[in-house]
């Protein structure tokens, strides 16, 4: 195992610190903004031309915003894992949202639109009995228990809330024949609110053991992010207090060669945050451990065709931009 397993992201710990002043947008200084990733997932994907007639039963992928914008090589690392499970990876022609951060403001109606255009966008899909995959457990949640409660006689939103699965919980009960990769070494691992209280689990610690994992699940209860909250102006306190009860110290005790494990993107976020340390999700632990140990590292991968695209317009764009302010300032 090398001798730090966490993988490289696309910025620095603190890289995008307010500046001191006035927090903006109600968001306390001393928090460092997620940065963008320099390619979505979606466009990532876009390269690809996946067969689909070969017979392999299909899974949908659900790419959430998250890992989308900012955390691409999770999706990426995913689809890795579930290819070589045997199964042929779908993503949504379109880009979908569950609306999970609009129920903590009282969007509701808004959230019940979002809602919708999932549902009519997947109804083929969930009516031809095709699972859903996916990886932030805050947007799974959504499927079990906001969808029903908004559209409780929609027989398409019962087949969502049942045939969704992460990627754990799906791996283990449908890859059929699918044998978990070895990881030998140590983990300390944190898990979620929503997938604690919500989902099971339990599949985790089972995929963890099984993968020969030495894994120590932290009773760490809430990060302390949640979503927004942590970056919020006046939480930072509260924020910081949840995370220094026992998930911080953890992992700052942790050895170098210990996975620091995370599903959530707020707890990844809240673990770097306080700690330097860059936890993985369990997709990335996975596809580590068929790569003989070794992590999906984000700046390896290559720019995809039409990000490569979308920069050489940008950069004419601001070349003929320059020429003409500097044109004009002559004459």
């Amino acid at each position: 195992m090398p001798s730090n397993p966490q993988p490289t992201r696309w910025s620095p710990p603190g890289a995008g610190r307010n500046p001191r002043g006035p927090p903006a947008a109600g968001i306390d200084r001393r928090r460092p903004l997620p940065r963008f990733a320099p390619f979505t997932f979606r466009e990532w994907w876009s390269d690809r031309s996946p067969s689909l007639e070969d017979g392999r039963p299909r899974v949908i992928l659900w790419p959430d915003t998250w890992g989308n914008h900012f955390e691409p090589e999770i999706l990426i690392a995913a689809v890795n894992v579930l290819e070589s499970a045997g199964f042929a990876v779908v993503v949504p022609r379109r880009p979908l949202c569950c609306g999970r951060p609009l129920y903590d403001y009282g969007m509701l109606d808004l959230a019940r639109k979002l809602l919708r255009e999932i549902l009519e966008e997947l109804r083929p899909a969930l009516r031809a009995g095709i699972p859903i995959v996916g990886l932030e457990p805050s947007c799974i949640s959504v499927f079990r228990e906001e969808l029903p409660q908004f559209f409780p006689d929609d027989p398409d939103a019962t087949r969502l809330r049942q045939g969704s699965h992460l990627l754990s919980s799906f791996l283990l009960r449908h890859a059929e024949g699918w044998q978990a990769p070895r990881l030998e070494g140590e983990a300390v691992v944190h898990g979620h609110c929503h997938h604690r209280s919500v989902l099971n689990f339990d599949r985790d610690a089972s995929l963890y053991s099984r993968m020969g994992l030495k894994a120590a699940i932290l009773d760490s209860g809430c990060c302390g992010m949640a979503g927004a909250f942590g970056y919020e102006k006046g939480k930072y306190a509260v924020s910081l207090a949840c995370a220094e009860r026992m998930l911080a110290p953890a992992v700052r005790q942790a050895g170098e060669a210990t996975w620091v494990v995370a599903d959530g993107f707020s707890c990844r976020s809240q673990i770097e945050q306080l700690t330097g340390r860059r936890a993985v999700h369990t997709a990335e632990l996975v596809w580590a451990a068929m790569r003989g140990g070794k992590p999906l590292r984000a700046n390896e991968l290559p720019l995809p065709r039409r990000r490569k695209r979308t920069n050489a317009l940008l950069a004419l764009t601001g070349l003929g931009a320059l020429y003409l302010y500097t044109r004009g300032r002559r004459a």
